[in-house]
């Protein structure tokens, strides 16, 4: 341990399993960070729908993972162990992390850190990793999504929602966007929405086939799931990839199959927290070439609704879970 470390820090844990009340501030020891790890003392963490499924019991961390939430976190070095050679103490990162990140100090490893695009505070850099990360593997490697395509996002005013209607936008795709209300509709359009619709109001079927004369989204990126899967299928396009991230209205639905083989559509999906480090730091290499760019020259930034001091970790999951947010939700954790 660097003697300049402090021993204890100040975490936010869950107590027990269930809503958003079982989250509490707690004291415990500091990581170490292990072999190819960087120590973070953390400025900012992210808030994410994991972080509320772990908290109600539906999501559990990898075995060797902290038991803490907290998938993303920026910060500065605080400490390298063995083997670390491309960053050094006091570097201003930002990373995907495996678990702990509601907390003082987290270790993540290395290669699943960048550093804070230029421009950038801590604060922005904090709300990138998580939803970056899982945008570029769905909509762009998955999703293959390539330029003059349409892509169909659903929750486009969540925080994965805002960037990739912004990373699409950025690399001349075409963007169909659901929301819940009509602010959150208006909040599509700014990022760079072609079409936008309250889902409410509107059925996303119809508007996806108006808006490309018949054709359908040559790619849909879906965290709802449940009923939405087979209207998904009816709004795709022909050789059209439906990727699926999340399941917010359940993950069994009753499918007719037919269309999808006659069409030659592709049903895929992928969750994050369980791949490999060697598919996570690829993710990460990928995001240094193609996104950190976007991001410094401005043509991508996140979108922030709030932030809440760590210790109120509770009411950003309410926040969250009450549909309540345009944009990330934030833990200002420690000095940025």
């Amino acid at each position: 341990m660097n003697p300049d470390l402090p021993s204890r820090m100040t975490v936010v844990e869950i107590a027990d399993f269930g809503g958003p009340e079982v989250l509490r501030p707690a004291r415990r020891a500091v990581p170490t960070a292990g072999t190819h790890e960087l120590l973070i003392e953390v400025a900012f963490a992210g808030v994410n729908r994991p972080d509320c499924m772990q908290r109600a019991g539906h999501y559990p961390p990898p075995p060797d993972a902290s038991d803490l939430p907290g998938l993303e976190v920026s910060g500065r070095v605080a400490a390298m162990g063995p083997g670390v050679d491309a960053f050094a103490v006091g570097d201003a990162v930002c990373a995907l992390a495996n678990g702990g990140g509601y907390a003082e100090y987290c270790t993540v490893p290395a290669t699943q850190c960048l550093r804070v695009p230029a421009g950038l505070g801590m604060d922005a850099a904090a709300a990138l990793p998580e939803t970056c990360f899982t945008v570029w593997t769905n909509v762009f490697e998955r999703g293959r999504l390539a330029a003059g395509e349409t892509l169909l996002v659903h929750g486009g005013a969540s925080g994965i929602g805002t960037t990739a209607i912004q990373l699409a936008h950025a690399r001349g795709a075409r963007v169909v966007a659901t929301a819940g209300t009509d602010d959150k509709v208006r909040i599509c359009r700014e990022l760079g929405a072609d079409r936008a619709l309250n889902y409410h109001q509107e059925d996303f079927v119809e508007a996806v086939l108006d808006n490309t004369l018949g054709a359908g989204a040559d790619v849909i990126l879906d965290m709802v799931g449940g009923d939405y899967i087979h209207r998904n299928l009816q709004a795709l396009a022909a050789e059209g990839r439906l990727v699926q991230i999340a399941f917010l209205r359940g993950s069994r639905a009753e499918l007719d199959l037919m269309p999808l083989m006659l069409r030659r559509q592709t049903l895929t999906g992928s969750t994050l927290r369980a791949q490999s480090l060697e598919a996570k730091a690829a993710i990460a290499r990928s995001l240094r070439e193609h996104v950190w760019p976007l991001v410094e020259t401005g043509r991508v930034q996140p979108l922030i609704h709030a932030e809440f001091p760590l210790e109120d970790a509770g009411e950003a999951h309410a926040v969250m879970e009450a549909n309540a947010n345009s944009g990330k939700l934030l833990l200002r954790v420690g000095e940025s």
